[in-house]
């Protein structure tokens, strides 16, 4: 029997296979507000054959978006535009998929073009907006200065993190995520490299969780018991005296005593002069030692775009799930194929049954060419 394709109970939740669709931004939205783009999108990914998609990362205020184009929940327009684009998801969705969202705070990241545009900070005739963080320190030269937040400016994001759920809650999602990862704004707190507060918010590292983990406590406290509820971390910044895996691990086990069900285990985003090893699997060592340090569910994530490396993933305990993102946009069918390479059964659309192996092996006669 395919791991893979094996049950997980995602603390409350039930999902029929390991395989989840990550968080990407598509930069394509208009004031927050989805748009016919995340409809198709959307649509797409439910029917991946991913147990779980994960939404982008959707700002919980305005200036905590990314860029002009970043999906947002923080007025009324945002959330009936992700009502509309999510059930359109739901109602195409292979059987068994959950919905999950990724709640964000850009930090000192915001205010930023989108990558098409050059990925650089916005310029004066670009419509920018302050930024903030937990120092003021740039992310690198040539952006913006953030604002260090005041008790008032902490206590505004955290409440914006708590109406955004509040918002997730009402729109039906199974899953919500908090964003600690990338150098946004939670992870720059965890960060000694971005945060130098002298107060109760900064210094070693338990101060330096203490804000993410009142955001934490606060929307844990604000989500029925129904819902999962997970972070994601940069679980290594790749550079020396930066936030690490042991660091990482241990917050994954106060999430955990605070009642978080999963963390997924990225990396990096937090320094631009990083020099990060990717390759094949390269972030899976860091889930594996999460998930033994905490013993909470672990995601892996990042260049897993196989079925039998990822079924390895899974069947040797390295993490309880597999995350993939460019993968499935490569290949929108990416569960229906590993379904058939590890021999498992996946209930597929009527309308689209004749694609199958058995029905037409058209795919197969081809790579036998091959």
């Amino acid at each position: 029997m395919s791991a893979l394709f094996s049950l997980l109970a995602l603390g409350p939740v039930s999902l029929p296979n390991r395989i989840v669709v990550a968080p990407m931004c598509q930069y394509s939205a208009d004031d927050g507000s989805a748009t016919d783009w995340h409809i198709q999108h959307w649509m797409t990914l439910a029917m991946s054959g991913a147990a779980l998609v994960v939404v982008e990362a959707t700002g919980i205020e305005r200036r905590g978006r990314i860029t002009h184009g970043c999906l947002g929940l923080y007025s009324d327009a945002n959330e009936r535009s992700i009502a509309r684009a999510l059930a359109a998801a739901r109602a195409v969705a292979l059987p068994g998929t959950r919905f999950g969202i990724q709640l964000a705070h850009a930090g000192r990241k915001a205010s930023a073009q989108r990558p098409w545009e050059g990925g650089r900070a916005l310029e004066s005739g670009q419509d920018p907006w302050p930024t903030v963080g937990p120092s003021a320190l740039p992310f690198d030269s040539g952006w913006h200065t953030p604002e260090a937040l005041d008790e008032a400016g902490l206590e505004r994001v955290k409440a914006a993190f708590v109406a955004a759920a509040h918002r997730a809650v009402r729109l039906g999602f199974d899953a919500i995520e908090l964003h600690m990862a990338h150098g946004y704004l939670l992870h720059s707190f965890l960060s000694p490299l971005s945060n130098q507060r002298d107060d109760r918010w900064g210094g070693d590292a338990e101060r330096r969780r203490a804000f993410p983990l009142a955001v934490a406590r606060a929307v844990r406290d604000a989500v029925p018991a129904g819902i999962a509820l997970g972070v994601r971390v940069s679980a290594s910044e790749w550079v020396e005296g930066g936030f690490g895996v042991e660091e990482a691990a241990v917050l994954a086990a106060e999430l955990k005593a605070l009642g978080f069900d999963f963390i997924c285990a990225s990396s990096g985003g937090n320094a631009a002069q990083a020099r990060i090893p990717t390759g094949p699997g390269y972030q899976v060592p860091l889930a594996r030692e999460i998930r033994q340090r905490s013993g909470l569910i672990t995601r892996a994530v990042g260049l897993i775009v196989d079925p039998h490396q990822a079924e390895g993933i899974v069947a040797r305990g390295d993490a309880d799930q597999v995350a993939l993102a460019r993968a499935v946009l490569d290949d929108p069918r990416w569960g229906w194929h590993a379904a058939e390479v590890l021999g498992a059964e996946l209930t597929l659309p009527p309308q689209y049954a004749r694609a199958g192996v058995k029905t037409w092996p058209g795919r197969k006669l081809l790579q036998a060419a091959e």
